[in-house]
């Protein structure tokens, strides 16, 4: 039946799952508690700089083309996109750094130059990651985490090891250059959780870094929000920001049946959540709870961020458009972020200057730049803890790349833990939902559908397939496919009472 579905927040996963409910026919609303639309991958535009103020890494290509050939469309009917060569630097010290470039031949070459014989371990390493990744990326994320039986394919029974071993002990095992390991353990952040406490299997994100490489949308990763509103609007969504969901109502049968949208009761025959987990629960009553606060208390969240975005009167030089600075320890990091949640004494930071790449992010003769330092999610967050790891890192950046910055900056504008509270109602400020560590893989995730309350569903990065803008986009192709198997039992007329109630 065709159904009327409101959905709450407007990120990757629901802007995706709009798409496809929307395509097959159904009556489709979604509702954002901001005044623009993209959740966590908002804009933010200052005295003619433009920042991303989410994610700023576009990894995975084929799986946004896979979304949008999905609609007989390609990325490029929306933006444009660049390769970036090269596609990231690491410092670890003042004139000690390492470039990676945009294809394998020079990476194996750069490797090999700071560990001999290091070319051909990365070269066997990088074609085992090639082929998680066709299982993995291809295949498994694309199961919607219902049972443990999706996990098992010929293919993963041969590769079961993995899943059992860790990706920190893997690397250490091939690779002795403490810098090389650390590059190498650096694409298992975006998923959340520490190299030693992430599957080998998980090795894909290094294909998807050195073999896929890094790219950039022109205008910044908000014009993948903005393509994906274009897209879903051209499928009938309708939208509605400044939208704050305070109740999801639940009828005497069990059925998720309507929405308090600033005070107006919406009804609905699906209801589906993109907005963070722990919180939508909250808007239920009690009883039709599936995860009570001992379940989120146990669970490993990825990390929160201090974030920067900052504004200088010239150009910085000696960086690449993405700069980690790997100068202090990694493991003491992880340590203050995982085991022993603090603030990071030396904290290691990652920078942006989009502008290295794209002239339309600054005034002319400016460059925009745009801080993150991974933080233990529910920690203390201060304006003078601010303050005081921004004079770290400015620091730290202006030692390593050797020129004066701090007399640059006409402005900076800061966003951390408390700010993820606030505007995306995230559990203890966390930036990027739950690790995915082996006990939270897959159906160990919480579910895309309620398994109290029929007709509510959720999408987004603390189900599956889990953290990052990809899985996103694969996890409202997940719920959207759910939801319609659902609807193809159901009669074939509405069910939903078309009154509104202002209360």
């Amino acid at each position: 039946m065709n159904a009327t579905i409101k959905i709450i927040g407007s990120g990757f996963s629901s802007l995706a799952a709009a798409a496809y409910l929307a395509c097959e026919g159904n009556d489709v609303t979604v509702y954002e508690k901001n005044d623009t639309l993209g959740g966590r991958a908002r804009q933010l535009k200052k005295d003619g700089f433009t920042f991303d103020m989410g994610p700023t890494w576009y990894w995975m290509p084929d799986v946004f083309e896979r979304f949008f050939e999905d609609f007989g469309k390609k990325p490029r009917d929306y933006y444009q996109l660049k390769k970036l060569s090269p596609a990231y630097s690491v410092y670890f010290g003042k004139e000690d750094y390492i470039t990676i470039a945009d294809n394998l031949e020079d990476i194996y070459r750069v490797f090999e130059e700071n560990e001999p014989g290091s070319s051909t371990e990365l070269k066997n390493f990088i074609s085992e990651a090639k082929s998680n990744y066709d299982i993995a990326i291809k295949d498994l994320v694309y199961r919607p985490g219902l049972s443990p039986l999706e996990l098992v394919t010929p293919q993963t029974i041969a590769k079961l090891g993995q899943f059992f071993g860790n990706i920190s002990k893997d690397i250490r095992k091939k690779f002795k250059n403490k810098r090389l390991v650390q590059i190498l353990e650096f694409p298992v952040l975006f998923l959340g959780a520490k190299p030693s406490d992430t599957p080998s299997f998980y090795s894909f994100m290094n294909y998807a870094d050195f073999g896929l490489g890094t790219w950039y949308p022109k205008n910044g990763m908000y014009s993948v929000v903005e393509g994906m509103v274009e897209l879903a609007k051209e499928q009938g969504v309708k939208f509605v920001t400044n939208a704050s969901v305070s109740k999801i109502g639940v009828s005497e049968t069990g059925c998720a049946e309507y929405i308090i949208v600033n005070g107006e009761r919406l009804y609905a025959d699906i209801i589906l959540s993109g907005a963070d987990y722990h919180h939508t629960e909250t808007l239920l009553d009690k009883k039709f709870r599936q995860y009570n606060e001992d379940y989120w208390q146990k669970k490993v969240f990825a990390p929160s961020s201090l974030l920067f975005y900052v504004g200088f009167d010239k150009p910085v030089e000696n960086v690449e458009h993405h700069t980690l600075f790997f100068d202090s320890d990694f493991d003491t990091h992880a340590i203050d972020i995982y085991d022993n949640p603090k603030w990071p004494d030396e904290p290691l930071f990652y920078a942006s200057f989009s502008g290295k790449t794209d002239t339309d992010a600054m005034p002319v003769g400016k460059e925009a730049g745009t801080f993150l330092i991974p933080l233990a999610p529910g920690i203390e967050d201060t304006p003078e803890l601010r303050k005081k790891y921004f004079e770290k890192i400015i620091t730290r950046l202006e030692n390593l790349t050797q020129q004066n910055l701090r007399d640059s900056i006409l402005f900076k504008e800061s966003f951390c833990v408390n700010d993820f509270v606030k505007d995306y109602n995230s559990y203890k400020g966390n930036a990027y939902g739950l690790a995915n560590t082996l006990m939270q893989t897959a159906f160990l995730r919480p579910g895309l559908k309620s398994k109290k309350v029929k007709n509510l569903f959720f999408t987004g990065q603390l189900t599956v397939p889990g953290p990052g803008v990809p899985p996103a986009l694969i996890s409202g192709k997940l719920v959207a496919g759910l939801i319609e198997k659902q609807l193809d039992k159901e009669p074939k007329k509405s069910l939903t009472k078309h009154y509104e109630i202002n209360i």
